[in-house]
């Protein structure tokens, strides 16, 4: 498809409010998950040094 203008590119036709929210959601659901694993990892990296301060202290005692 060719696109006279800028303007007749972001008006998609009529649909840019269907394609830029698509894209946008899209965006938006990507950034929650890159966020949600960067969370989940942070909380097992302090579950695994929770448990190895655990099992350092359960050693060390007679």
């Amino acid at each position: 498809m060719q696109w006279g203008s800028v303007s007749n590119f972001l008006h998609m036709g009529g649909y840019a409010p269907f394609v830029w929210g698509a894209y946008g959601v899209t965006v938006a659901l990507i950034a929650l998950e890159v966020w949600s694993l960067r969370a989940r990892r942070r909380r097992a990296e302090r579950e695994v040094a929770r448990q190895a301060r655990i099992d350092r202290e359960r050693d060390s005692q007679p």
